[in-house]
């Protein structure tokens, strides 16, 4: 059949045609360089231990976390997120747990340091969730989350958390002022170079479930985080708490969950010029990974879903895909 008509002088397909081509005007890429890795530590020895709703991924006692830390520095990830799973007989309602300089957090901060000095970057969490006995991230009074006492207590923990060598100090909290604050004292004690990556846009999501599991706050969590946690139908206000949190001396900011929100990346990425970080959270993880163990999806949405994190403009991601970032790249 001949088909006559005008064709079009650009043809797209052209810089389609073969791989080389594609590759050459690519837009985005992925590397082991843009991913930290979250890692969970529990109480004991010798323990790596699965975490039900979250499949191939394992809390680690302290001693073991050689194991996952290699496997990070063998890939070149360039830091590792630490959250603790606390136990219950240690929670009380004011977090207490927090301020001790032998929690869980620090002993693996310490560990860590021991052990690799400055090879890969430490990223701990300042909220008292882990450590409280109603599951929230502050002082829980009368049903009311009190921001101002809460904030004197994140001081504390994250004083202590740099003092024990942590790099970066990520406040997760949604507390109002919590950053300046925090800042100062860092300041003050003569640690001005640790880093504040501020959980600014932290939106009140029904994908934290499975993280919850993790830590062991699920189900001693009281009622919800919607006072203190950001609603999910804004987006402008996502902007104003960003420019807040850089005013208050934020060195990084952080969109969390992740692909729900891909808008308010890419919002913040054009009105800020700082680093914007995107948190594919535990629900996203574990939607994926049930979904190719039940052979609905194939194991390149992986690589499709942490490209939209990119494409909208983030620089770093966190995700629990990151120790097998070798083999998703590759396939």
């Amino acid at each position: 059949m001949i088909i006559t008509g005008k064709y079009p002088k650009l043809r797209m397909r052209r810089s389609r045609k073969t791989d080389w081509m594609r590759r050459l005007v690519r837009e985005n890429s992925l590397s082991s360089n843009d991913f930290i890795l979250p890692i969970f530590v529990t109480e004991g020895k010798n323990k790596k231990i699965p975490i039900k709703t979250m499949p191939e991924v394992f809390r680690y006692s302290v001693d073991k976390l050689g194991q996952i830390i290699d496997r990070a520095l063998k890939l070149k990830i360039p830091m590792v997120a630490i959250f603790p799973q606390t136990n219950s007989g240690l929670k009380d309602s004011f977090g207490s747990e927090a301020l001790n300089d032998n929690n869980l957090v620090c002993k693996a901060i310490r560990k860590i340091k021991d052990k690799y000095k400055n090879e890969i970057g430490i990223m701990t969490d300042v909220a008292l969730d882990p450590y409280t006995s109603h599951g929230h991230d502050g002082i829980l009074r009368n049903k009311r989350i009190l921001n101002d006492e809460t904030i004197e207590i994140l001081i504390q923990q994250s004083l202590l958390q740099a003092q024990m060598g942590s790099d970066v100090i990520a406040p997760s909290d949604m507390m109002d002022g919590r950053i300046g604050e925090i800042r100062q004292e860092l300041d003050n004690n003569s640690l001005k170079d640790i880093k504040i990556l501020s959980y600014a846009v932290k939106y009140a999501s029904s994908f934290y479930g499975p993280f919850r599991d993790a830590v062991g706050s699920k189900k001693s969590l009281k009622g919800d985080k919607k006072t203190y946690q950001m609603d999910f139908s804004n987006s402008e206000e996502a902007l104003r708490e960003v420019a807040l949190d850089i005013k208050e001396g934020a060195d990084l900011v952080m969109v969390k969950p992740g692909l729900p929100y891909l808008d308010i990346i890419k919002k913040v990425k054009e009105n800020f010029k700082i680093p914007v970080l995107a948190y594919q959270v535990s629900g996203e993880y574990s939607l994926l990974m049930n979904g190719i163990n039940k052979g609905l999806i194939n194991e390149n949405s992986i690589y499709e879903t942490l490209m939209s994190f990119k494409r909208a403009g983030a620089n770093a991601i966190i995700s629990y895909f990151a120790d097998r970032i070798d083999k998703i790249i590759k396939n």
